[in-house]
């Protein structure tokens, strides 16, 4: 399975007062995820499902996403909202296993601890910038994941 791990854009600031989960993404968030996504299609980056947080910058992050990459499945799942875990991820992603291709839209520092756990390494630090883009492949669900780092895109390389 090709996993891909989208964090969102740049969201607005919050509020006093306001929710995190209702940030949205802000004009230059879209733009440098757009650039992103557009680099990831034209290197043929085709998700079966796109996997989502229910935050709101990460669900318009999903939706741009699955525009640009010409997927219409994106699901919410608790697994990617901020404070969860990687093994919640790791069971997630396993659920699905019999998807090619996946792609994981949230937070930091969930992410990053993803991308380590995923490549069995879990002391291993990322530094996962908003937009960026991780290709790890798995190929056995059995157990701990044993995946294998293919590429990191970050919206200053594109």
């Amino acid at each position: 399975m090709e996993i891909y791990i989208l964090r969102h854009g740049i969201a607005e600031e919050g509020k006093a007062g306001g929710s995190d989960a209702d940030r949205a993404l802000t004009d230059t968030g879209r733009e440098k995820l757009r650039a992103v996504l557009e680099r990831a299609q034209s290197a043929g980056v085709k998700p079966s499902l796109i996997l989502t947080s229910p935050y709101k910058r990460a669900t318009q992050t999903a939706h741009m996403a699955g525009q640009v990459l010409g997927c219409n499945k994106i699901v919410e799942s608790e697994s990617l909202v901020p404070g969860s875990t990687p093994k919640a991820v790791w069971e997630a992603i396993s659920a699905r296993r019999r998807e090619g291709a996946l792609l994981l839209a949230g937070h930091e520092p969930l992410l990053s601890m993803t991308v380590a756990f995923l490549l069995g390494t879990p002391a291993l630090q990322v530094d996962l910038k908003k937009a960026a883009m991780v290709r790890i492949d798995q190929d056995g669900f059995g157990g701990s994941p044993s995946g294998i780092l293919k590429w990191m895109v970050t919206p200053r390389l594109v």
